[in-house]
């Protein structure tokens, strides 16, 4: 697998820091409203690289933050209106109850896309005191020192390598840059909190050494990714407007704490933009899962309008690209019925397939190339619909498109399968078990799941 990696301008081989096993992590959601498709296209990147790196054979980890603190407000001063405040207000809940009813909405809605939920979801607010601690180490080893409110800040000047994933180096980043936090007690303008004081109005605070108060956005991803995966880990994943000022202030936390390279690659998903502009809350521009869903158009098929592009370019969407997705992949589902069953074996020109299939997985993760394979693949003469059947199921482990719904909707056994099933139900009423697990593998050998019930040996195929 080779990806592409911000850090290095570069694409490079993925090597594990352990051999087999590829540790990721991903920016999650801030959970204080709703997600929209740009902030789904981007947490469809960590789902994506599982999905290829398993079917390539590929231990994973993937870790994925739940952002309910730290981020409600870009400001440290005492009149810096708290978002989940405002959210609180509007809704009548509390900021607790707030953070779990998004936490569960965007997670429902990144279900409809077909994003598998990750193996660890930290949530920011059970690991304060792992942010507590790592701003203590910042402290006493220089990188960080506190103010007389009770601010803690990171002294960029003390990380000679600031700016080397963004380029926003210390020489380019002027006072009043729209991304730096504004607080006069700074040492530099570009200092960034790792600790806030609780000002009037915050909602939620703890205690810490530097008094009542918050963590500041960007620790949190330090502590929780070193927490799961460890000080060195080989992916990590966000949005590309998360590079400045989050992942460059991650890089700055977290190797200060521990004086080496913690992260191997960055990967960054581009904007997902509407007529030109980026679909974002901040904009207004605002498309998500249920809007989708309101037009009669499967969420799943999302997926596939968002291959036709790399993931760490800009892509647009349009409703009637939107409509042109899901027509293909209702198609290419009512086709896998067409070709059903599963064939047991493939031949030179499906194997040929699928090695391009899964080179352009591996280079980069070009879903583009994928998307190219699947349409020859669906239009070829030389490869027979049941390997067809047979190679579009497998390398929907990593398309996510439920290509064989309507398939599993109308299928029924051939009488080959059905002269198998009665062999083997001869079998085991002999308690000739030996027989009937070489007949249960001759089965599965047709991509079949095989189902011992009361009535019999029954087989339905998988997925």
């Amino acid at each position: 697998m080779r990806l592409y990696n911000t850090l290095s301008r570069t694409v490079e081989d993925l090597v594990p820091v352990e051999p087999g096993l590829v540790k990721i992590y991903a920016c999650g959601p801030t959970v204080y409203r709703s997600a929209h498709l740009g902030n789904l296209r981007t947490y469809m990147l960590g789902d994506l690289l599982r999905r290829a790196l398993v079917l390539e054979g590929y231990r994973v980890t993937l870790v994925m933050n739940i952002t309910d603190v730290g981020h409600m407000t870009d400001e440290s001063s005492p009149e810096a209106v708290d978002k989940m405040l405002l959210a609180t207000e509007d809704e009548g809940l509390s900021a607790f109850e707030i953070a779990d009813k998004y936490t569960k909405l965007v997670f429902a809605d990144a279900a409809a896309l077909g994003v598998r939920e990750p193996d660890v979801l930290p949530k920011a607010t059970e690991h304060i005191p792992e942010m507590i601690e790592l701003t203590r180490i910042l402290v006493e080893k220089g990188h960080a020192y506190a103010v007389d409110s009770g601010s803690v800040y990171y002294d960029v000047a003390s990380f000679p390598d600031y700016g080397k994933l963004s380029g926003n180096t210390l020489a380019n980043l002027k006072p009043g840059h729209r991304d730096l936090e504004s607080d006069p007690r700074k040492r530099h303008h570009a200092d960034f909190a790792l600790w806030k004081a609780a000002g009037t109005g915050r909602l939620m605070k703890w205690q810490s050494p530097w008094g009542e108060g918050f963590p500041g956005w960007h620790i949190e991803c330090s502590a929780m990714s070193m927490k799961y995966l460890g000080d060195r880990f080989d992916v990590h994943i966000g949005g590309t407007d998360l590079r400045f000022p989050h992942h460059e202030d991650e890089i700055a936390q977290s190797e200060g704490a521990v004086g080496h390279r913690v992260v191997s690659i960055w990967m960054h998903a581009g904007h997902l933009r509407q007529t030109g502009q980026k679909i974002a809350k901040s904009t207004g521009n605002v498309i998500g899962v249920a809007d989708l869903e309101e037009r009669g158009l499967d969420p799943l098929s999302f997926r596939w309008l968002t291959f036709q592009s790399q993931y760490r370019s800009e892509s647009d969407f349009t409703w009637d690209a939107m409509e042109a997705a899901d027509q293909r992949v209702k198609q290419l589902r009512r086709r896998m019925a067409e070709w059903a069953p599963p064939a047991a074996s493939l031949g030179d020109a499906a194997r040929e397939l699928d090695a391009r299939f899964r080179g352009a997985l591996a280079e980069d993760l070009s879903m583009p190339g994928t998307v190219v394979v699947v349409n020859e693949l669906a239009s070829s003469p030389h490869v027979p619909p049941a390997e067809k059947y047979r190679l579009l199921a497998a390398w929907d482990e990593v398309l996510g498109l439920d290509v064989e719904r309507d398939a599993r909707s109308s299928w029924e056994p051939t009488e080959e399968m059905r002269a198998l099933m009665a062999e083997r139900d001869a079998a085991r009423a002999t308690k000739d078990y030996g027989k009937s697990d070489e007949i249960r593998d001759r089965l599965a050998g047709f991509g079949l799941e095989v189902m011992d019930t009361s009535e019999g040996t029954r087989v339905r195929p998988r997925g």
